[in-house]
């Protein structure tokens, strides 16, 4: 063999060794660090739960405003090419006392940010409900979840039921293309906290940094007793939980910006939770398949008040 034929067969090997590895780190790799680790006390939580006085909401309502598609690999790092839906949802809790509160806003149509289908009814329920609500949180400062609060037409009218966390304030770049304008931020009262908050009968904010800097769960225990663990996006889907698996490095690092260490804490915290206590329901940001499960079950109902 010649001499250039030989030197062109191992730099066409190294290609493809590099190749490969570079393929496997950031597409399929997601190795569960043995030191990751997060803490989440829930007797804590639910101590808190019952902080405020007054019976937690009688009811969870769900609005489905959108989807997006996503490879499998995306989701779950290794899970093939497979197309996945991604559905938007915005959640409703309603009190007794006709009050009610708002969690994630998903993201209006002028804010697409790649979604394959829109529901404009949908959306349209929970900008009325946004108008009527006692207090709106978001599990994350990402456009699908705060978008629809960004958008809304009246924001200066509604500035002081919107508890907006300081490290989702701080972090507005994380949210576009969705944007509160300077003055509206200057509006917000931040909301400040260590590890967990009480913001309403059996409402209970968890920090959960790491998908992104404000990044946080809420908790819900219901006038009946039972338990709803909202996790936004510390899994996209249900799958990432059993599996102990993140998104691929390629999303989660260079998308996402993710601190990928905390994720996978929280991912083992929320899994060794399911098995100890089987009762609560955890609702994934983007998981159909558990969202019609909990929708049989009856811990949601569909449709906005």
């Amino acid at each position: 063999m010649s001499g250039w034929k030989r030197v062109a067969l191992i730099v066409l090997a190294a290609v493809i060794v590099v190749g490969g590895g570079a393929y496997y780190w950031l597409v399929v790799e997601s190795h569960f660090p043995s030191d990751a680790a997060f803490e989440l006390d829930i007797n804590e939580v639910r101590r808190l739960a019952g902080e405020m006085p007054g019976d937690g909401p009688r009811e969870i309502k769900v609005e489905h405003v959108a989807d997006f598609s996503f490879p499998a690999t995306a989701i779950v790092a290794g899970d093939g090419w497979e197309m996945k839906p991604m559905p938007v949802y915005s959640f409703q809790l309603i009190y007794s006392d006709g009050t009610s509160g708002i969690v994630d806003t998903a993201l209006s149509e002028d804010l697409n940010a790649g979604t394959v289908s829109f529901n404009k009814e949908a959306y349209q329920r929970m900008e009325t409900a946004i108008g009527k609500a006692s207090f709106i949180v978001v599990t994350h400062e990402h456009v699908d979840h705060i978008g629809g609060l960004t958008a809304y037409p009246d924001l200066a009218g509604i500035a002081g039921n919107v508890d907006l966390t300081k490290e989702q304030i701080d972090n507005p770049e994380r949210s576009e293309p969705a944007v509160f304008t300077k003055e509206v931020l200057d509006s917000f009262t931040p909301v400040t906290y260590g590890d967990y908050k009480a913001i309403a009968p059996g409402v209970v904010l968890i920090k959960a940094a790491g998908h992104s800097p404000g990044s946080q769960m809420v908790y819900i225990r219901k006038a009946d007793g039972s338990e709803l663990l909202l996790i936004g996006d510390v899994a996209w889907q249900h799958r990432n939980i059993e599996t102990l698996r993140e998104r691929a490095r390629l999303v989660t690092q260079f998308f996402l910006k993710e601190d990928r260490h905390a994720v996978f804490g929280q991912l083992k915290a929320l899994s060794d939770l399911e098995k100890a206590e089987p009762q609560i329901a955890i609702m994934p940001g983007h998981d159909g398949a558990v969202m019609e499960r909990l929708l049989t079950g009856g811990v949601f109902n569909a449709g906005f008040e």
